[in-house]
C-alpha cells in the first residue's frame, strides 16, 4: 500500500447506469443532476458507443466541473446508448481527478463505478500489484475494475462480463454497488449490490440501474427492488436478475408514486426550503392509513400483539436527527406503555455490549433505510433475538428488510443534505409505534389511542400554522447572521428539539452552537454566556407543564441579565414568558408531547436563513451528504 492515502470518511454516491435509444450521455448527465446530493466531491461518466470503444471523463468538484470538461471536448466524443455516471463522496483516497470515477483497468476496456467501501481491498490491492498490475489511484474501487478485468480476459468467466462481476463479488467485503461495462459488449451493463443501494428502472426500450429512483424517473416510474448479494444485468430489452452464484433470484417489482416534480425545487430558493414547506404534507401522509378499525397498525407487521404484550424493555437506535427524533420518542413511549427506552447513537450501541434479549425492542430510525450504522446495529440486535421494528423513509431499502416490523414515513424525496420533513416525518412515526405498543400491552384503552391519534392527526393544520408566520423567523436570521455561536435551551421534549437546532446551525451555518438541557445551566454552561451571545430557549406550554415552564422562566432571566439576547419559542398566549424575551417566535398550542412537530420548524428556517445570509449552499453544507452508508 505505498503511496496510498486512506481516507474513511464514510460518505454514500450516487450511480446511474443506462442502456436503452436514447442518447446516455444525456440521460446520465441528468440523473447525476437530480442525484448530486448524494456526494459532491467529483463526477465521472463512461459511453460505450457501440463499435468498440469505451470513453471515460472525469473531474474533482461538482457536477459543473465535469459538465465543462464534456463540452471541451465536443459532442461527437460521447456518442452511444449506453452509459454510466458517477458522484463521489470520498471513502478511500482524496476528492482529486486520479480518485474520481469510473476507474478503468489497464486496458481501458473495463469501467466500473462504485458505492461503498471493499473492507479488503489492500490485500486485493497487493495481489494485483505482486502480479505487475500498475495502480493509478488511491481508491478501493480501481482493484475491482482490475479483478473483473483479468477475470473476463482468462479463467472460466472468459468472454463473460456477468460471470466475471458475479465471480468477483464473491471475493469482496464489506458494502459495495458496483456498475460495470466492457467496450467488446456494449449492450449491456452488469451491476451489483451488498448492503448499498441499489434500483433498476424498466422503460419502453430501455433499462436503467441507480441508487435512487431519482436519476430515472424522468423517463419511468417502473422500478425493481434487488436484494441483498444480487447482481443484475440490464439491456434495452429489460433485465435478469442472479445471485453472487449465478443461481437466478427474485427482485420486487413497484411503482414510484412521486413524479419528476418533486425533485425539483418547485420555485423555491432551494430544496430545503421546499422540504421546510412540504412537512404537513409529509405529516399527513405518514399517519394516513395507520389507524383502521379502532386499531393503530404498522405497514409491515411481522410482529404479533403477543411480541408486544412480551416486550419489557425498549432501544431506539439511530444517527444524526433521527437520533434526536429518538430522543422525543422517549418521552411518549415510556409515558404511553410505561415501558423503559433507551435511546442509543446507532455508532456506539453494538460496541458497548448492550443488554439484549428476546423480549426487547429495538426501533431503528433511518431516513434512508441503508445508514451503516443503524444497519449494523439492527443486525448485533437480531444477533442477539431481540425484535426490531424499522422507521424508514425509503421503500425496499436494507434496515426495513432485515427488520421484524416496518413504518414508513412516506415523506418522499428528500433533496436538501440537512433533515427537515423526514425528521418530523421520523417523530410522528415513532409515536405511532409507541401508540401500537401501548395498545398492544393494553395500557392504553382503545378509546384513549383513538384519541391520541386524533390529536397526531391535527398536527399537519399545526405544522401549516407556523409556516405561514416564518417571515419573522427569516429575518430574525438574517439578523444572527454575525453571530460567532447560539446556544439553544429546552426542557422535557423540548431539550431533543434544542439538539436538533443546534445541529441544524452547525451543518448549515459552520457557526458554533449547542444545545442543552436548561436545568444544567448553573451546572457549567452558564459560563458562556456574555452580552449580545443569542440563546435560543424552547419553552413548555404553561399549561401542560406549568412547574418546568416556571423553571425556564426562571433560566430566561438568568441568561438575560447576563446580557445574552433572548429567542423564545412560545406557544401562543403564554403571556408570563414575553417580558423575558427579547425576540418571542409564537407556535400554535398542541399537546405536550407532540410540541417538538410545531416548536422545531422555527429552528430549520433560522438554521437556513442564516446559512443562505452567510452565503453557504443551503443544500449542499461542506464536508456532508445525505446518507451515510459505510462506517
Amino acid at each position: 500500500m505505498a503511496g496510498c492515502r486512506l481516507v474513511r470518511v464514510g460518505r454514500v454516491c450516487g450511480i446511474v447506469g443506462y442502456v436503452g435509444h436514447r442518447q446516455a450521455l444525456d440521460v446520465v448527465l441528468g440523473g447525476l443532476r437530480r442525484m448530486e446530493y448524494r456526494g459532491y466531491d467529483s463526477a465521472g461518466v463512461a459511453v460505450l458507443d457501440g463499435r468498440g470503444e469505451l470513453t471515460v471523463e472525469r473531474k474533482a468538484g461538482r457536477l459543473a466541473n465535469l459538465e465543462a470538461e464534456l463540452e471541451l471536448a465536443g459532442p461527437g466524443r460521447f456518442t452511444g446508448t449506453a452509459g454510466m455516471g458517477h458522484t463521489r463522496w470520498a471513502t478511500h483516497g482524496a476528492p482529486v481527478d486520479r480518485n474520481s470515477h469510473p476507474h478503468s483497468d489497464a486496458k481501458g476496456r473495463v469501467a466500473v463505478v462504485h458505492n461503498g467501501i471493499i473492507e479488503n481491498f489492500a490485500g486485493l490491492r497487493a495481489e494485483l500489484e505482486a502480479a505487475g498490475v500498475e495502480l493509478t489511484s488511491d481508491t478501493d474501487t480501481e482493484t475491482t475494475a482490475h479483478l473483473i478485468a483479468r477475470a473476463y480476459d482468462a479463467g472460466p468467466t472468459a468472454g463473460d462480463l456477468p460471470a466475471s462481476v458475479r465471480a468477483v463479488c464473491r471475493r469482496l467485503e464489506g458494502a459495495f454497488t458496483l456498475v460495470v461495462t466492457h467496450a467488446d459488449q456494449p449492450g449491456l451493463i452488469v451491476a451489483a449490490r451488498r448492503s448499498s443501494p441499489l434500483v433498476v428502472g424498466v422503460g419502453q426500450g430501455e433499462t436503467f440501474v441507480a441508487s435512487d429512483v431519482a436519476a430515472f424517473i424522468e423517463h419511468t416510474r417502473d422500478a425493481v427492488e434487488l436484494g441483498q448479494d444480487q447482481v443484475v444485468v440490464i439491456t434495452r430489452d429489460g433485465y435478469t436478475v442472479t445471485d453472487f452464484a449465478g443461481e437466478p433470484a427474485q427482485a420486487k417489482p413497484f411503482r414510484v408514486n412521486w413524479d419528476l416534480s418533486a425533485a425539483e425545487k418547485g420555485g423555491h430558493e432551494y430544496f430545503m426550503l421546499k422540504e421546510i414547506e412540504e412537512q404537513p404534507e409529509a405529516l399527513a401522509n405518514t399517519l394516513r392509513g395507520h389507524f383502521t378499525d379502532g386499531r393503530v397498525i404498522l405497514d409491515e407487521q411481522r410482529l404479533s400483539d403477543q411480541d408486544l404484550r412480551d416486550v419489557d424493555k425498549v432501544f431506539v437506535v439511530a444517527c444524526g436527527s433521527a437520533y434526536h427524533s429518538g430522543l422525543v420518542a422517549k418521552y411518549a413511549i415510556e409515558h404511553w406503555t410505561r415501558l423503559p427506552v433507551e435511546v442509543e447513537l446507532a455508532s456506539e450501541f453494538r460496541y458497548r455490549d448492550p443488554v439484549l434479549d428476546r423480549d426487547t425492542l429495538v426501533v431503528a430510525v433511518s431516513q434512508s433505510g441503508e445508514t451503516a450504522d443503524t444497519l449494523e446495529a439492527v443486525r448485533h440486535a437480531r444477533e442477539q433475538k431481540a425484535r426490531v421494528l424499522a422507521v424508514c423513509n425509503t421503500n425496499g431499502a436494507q434496515i426495513p428488510r432485515e427488520s421484524d416490523a416496518v413504518l414508513y414515513t412516506h415523506a418522499g424525496p428528500e433533496i436538501g443534505v440537512a433533515s427537515t420533513k423526514a425528521f418530523l416525518a421520523q417523530i410522528a412515526a415513532n409515536y405511532l409505534v409507541g401508540l401500537a405498543v401501548a395498545q398492544a400491552r393494553g395500557t392504553k384503552y382503545s378509546d384513549e389511542v383513538a384519541r391520541e391519534f386524533a390529536e397526531l392527526e391535527a398536527m399537519p393544520a399545526a405544522v401549516h400554522r407556523v409556516l405561514s408566520t416564518v417571515e419573522q423567523v427569516r429575518a430574525l436570521g438574517r439578523d444572527m447572521a454575525s453571530s460567532k455561536a447560539v446556544l439553544f435551551l429546552g426542557r422535557h421534549v423540548g431539550f431533543p428539539v434544542a439538539l436538533e437546532g443546534a445541529l441544524k446551525l452547525k451543518e448549515l451555518a459552520y457557526m458554533h452552537a449547542e444545545g442543552f438541557a436548561a436545568g444544567e445551566l448553573k451546572h457549567g454552561p452558564i459560563a458562556l454566556i456574555e452580552s449580545g451571545l443569542p440563546v435560543v430557549v424552547v419553552m413548555p406550554s404553561p399549561k401542560g407543564r406549568a412547574v418546568l415552564h416556571a423553571k425556564l422562566v426562571s433560566n430566561i432571566s438568568e441568561i438575560q441579565a447576563r446580557g445574552a439576547r433572548t429567542i423564545v419559542i412560545a406557544e401562543e398566549g403564554d403571556e408570563t414568558v414575553r417580558p423575558f424575551a427579547d425576540e418571542l417566535v409564537e407556535v400554535p398550542a398542541v399537546p405536550t408531547l407532540l410540541q417538538p412537530l410545531v416548536s422545531t420548524v422555527p429552528l430549520q428556517v433560522l438554521a437556513a436563513e442564516i446559512a443562505r445570509t452567510r452565503g453557504y449552499d443551503v443544500d449542499k453544507p461542506r464536508n456532508l451528504a445525505k446518507s451515510v452508508t459505510v462506517e
